[in-house]
């Protein structure tokens, strides 16, 4: 899989595991908003940014003791896809859609082979965890395109 090797710019989660001095919240407040913003129907991923960016929670885990996707997970809330997988899909659905109407694109037809093995390669990785089910089986776009 393509790799980001070039730039030092990305940020760097804090050191300490302790929570900031400055974040009052308690630890039931914090999963009370997970809570919430999830059955508002944000993902995982939204829910980091919006806790970080509105409520001054810069990460979940020293707070609570436990990440995000375990605190949906003790309230039955978390998704049947894991996100990274169902957002690949998706990247993929449409994708074929632009490789049906294009037939002879053939950079994004390469595009499509790299998103397919990434989603060939996360699924073998949830079923070995158990994350999905055993049986999942993506059918890959590419082959009916071609």
């Amino acid at each position: 899989m393509p790799k980001q090797e070039k730039g030092r710019s990305h940020s760097v989660r804090p050191v300490s595991r302790r929570p900031p001095s400055w974040c009052k919240y308690q630890p039931e407040e914090v999963e009370a908003f997970i809570i919430k913003l999830a059955k508002e129907g944000h993902s995982m991923s939204s829910i980091g940014t919006i806790l970080r960016d509105q409520y001054a929670i810069p990460l979940v885990k020293p707070i609570t003791g436990k990440s995000i996707s375990e605190t949906l997970k003790a309230s039955s809330l978390n998704p049947p896809m894991p996100e990274d997988l169902a957002n690949l899909m998706k990247k993929a659905q449409g994708l074929a859609v632009h490789m049906d109407k294009n037939k002879k694109d053939l950079h994004n037809k390469r595009n499509m082979q790299i998103i397919e093995a990434r989603i060939h390669k996360l699924s073998r990785y949830y079923k070995r965890k158990g994350v999905i089910a055993k049986n999942f089986k993506y059918v890959a776009k590419i082959a009916s395109v071609s």
